[in-house]
């Protein structure tokens, strides 16, 4: 039985405008390293081989019904607008209907130079790779909304970047790849048709029950104010939270220089690029915000009445701090047992976080522990938890369910950033050990075995991770 898509590109149906079509460059001598069997077989993926996987995920074969293409779209970048970024290093193969009726891409990142490339050489090296396939596949195990790994490949050919590494490719799943740059750049260029195809089309992939423009960025806020205060809620940083790094559908998306917060503190930056620090832990949500406001103005060239939309649009986008602080009281009061938050929870919560920052206290493992006496345990000075504690135990007092939220809401694994760092250097040397471990701790992240207690280890000054890289 040969391997089988059951492609449907629906993206690939819009004016030529919106995308380029072209195949990958091929490489030299791929080998698959990992292959997401369960995700294949709820996308109606079939017949797959070794080799046919290979081939495919290599950009060396074009399966019968796919149509790569590079997208094209424009984005702020770190606040400076840059008019046409696209797909500069990813192309488009595809898309399918899955067994759950959910459509979804199916895109290769690394596969070569695109029009887009900006004399990139459009590859990727093999760290963002592994480091995207762990860290989405885990963000999913944590019930966070994020694009999926498919698979991934060695090219068999170097990759220049600081020095040469062995490069990769990514196969990416998700909901879609249209971004709040993908109407940038046709709000930018007055390309009022293109503008209103690209609406209509997301509105009917993504949000049906969407009325207009106004409906849309209505919808993509609500998703957006539930997203982002479920990375909090696990110390995640995105690290380059652009508008073109920023998804309509409401996923993650573009693990690039991603990391997750050891020790708590709210201006915790990893990002090698972010030197200002725009996108830290904390600024998050007023960045999420910013965005919206981009895609607000995208959108004004759309509605009757300019005027009227400027109005009824700022009030869209200022009614979405109150939002994703009401999410953000949810997720939080959640990790401290309650499941039905008060408004007053909110100085509760933000009490604690205080005194983790002051006590340097380990966020996964505080939070994990808190149901224990080892709480107290993660902080360099435990009386100013347990002085919290008594709070805490006189709120929880007759609350249902404590132990049951703190569960739940409390990963006790998370991908620590030594660990990745560690799993990529191994496969740098041609073991994929650490990799696989990795992937199979990470698909339980609420419960461990034995065996992978030492993953729930912060790292030692020696191991400590303080900056990380995208792949370009």
């Amino acid at each position: 039985m040969s391997l089988h898509i059951p492609f449907d590109n629906s993206y690939a149906r819009l004016p030529e405008g919106f995308y380029t079509k072209l195949a990958a460059a091929p490489v030299r001598e791929p080998r698959l390293i990992a292959f997401n069997q369960p995700l294949a077989e709820l996308m109606g993926i079939t017949g797959a081989d070794e080799e046919s996987l290979t081939q495919l995920f290599s950009g060396n074969q074009t399966l019968e019904g796919s149509e790569p293409l590079a997208q094209l779209y424009a984005g702020h970048q770190f606040g400076h607008y840059n008019p046409q970024l696209g797909d500069g290093r990813a192309l488009l193969l595809g898309e399918t209907v899955g067994q759950d009726g959910q459509r979804r891409d199916i895109q290769l990142k690394g596969s070569g130079p695109t029009p887009y490339s900006r004399n990139g050489d459009g590859r990727s090296w093999l760290g963002p790779v592994l480091r995207e396939y762990i860290v989405s596949e885990a963000m999913h195990a944590l019930g966070i909304p994020t694009t999926r790994a498919l698979a991934a490949v060695t090219t068999g050919e170097p990759v220049l970047r600081e020095q040469l590494y062995p490069g990769g490719i990514l196969t990416r799943v998700a909901k879609s790849h249209i971004r709040v740059g993908s109407f940038q750049v046709f709000s930018a260029r007055r390309d009022e048709t293109a503008l209103k195809t690209l609406l209509e089309y997301t509105i009917s992939r993504h949000y049906p029950e969407a009325d207009g423009p106004l409906g849309l960025l209505k919808a993509v806020i609500e998703a957006q104010s539930r997203l982002i205060p479920q990375w909090m809620g696990v110390g995640f940083i995105h690290g380059v939270m652009n508008t073109d790094n920023c998804q309509i559908a409401g996923e993650t998306i573009d693990y690039g220089p991603c990391a997750f917060m050891d020790s708590y503190h709210p201006q915790k930056v990893f990002s090698s690029i972010d030197q200002f620090g725009r996108y830290a832990y904390g600024n998050q949500p007023d960045i999420i915000v910013w965005n919206m406001a981009q895609l607000a103005t995208a959108l004004v060239p759309l509605m009757p009445d300019q005027d009227e939309a400027i109005d009824l649009f700022t009030q869209a986008v200022h009614a979405m701090p109150t939002l994703l602080q009401a999410n953000w009281l949810k997720v939080f009061a959640a990790k401290i047992g309650i499941s039905d938050p008060e408004p007053d929870d909110e100085a509760l919560i933000k009490d604690l976080l205080s005194r983790m920052e002051e006590g340097q206290a380990d966020f996964t493992n505080t939070f994990a522990a808190l149901g224990s006496p080892s709480a107290r345990d993660q902080f360099l000075n435990p009386e100013r938890f347990d002085e919290w504690h008594q709070d805490w135990a006189q709120r929880i007092k007759g609350l249902p369910d404590v132990e049951a939220t703190l569960h739940s809401a409390n990963p006790l694994l998370i991908p620590r950033n030594h660990r990745i760092e560690e799993m990529i250097q191994a496969a740098v040397g041609g073991d994929y050990a650490p990799f696989h471990r990795l992937l199979e701790a990470y698909k339980s992240p609420f419960s461990t075995m034995p065996q992978n207690e030492d993953l729930r280890r912060p790292p030692s000054e020696q191991e400590m991770v303080k900056a990380t890289f995208c792949g370009t």
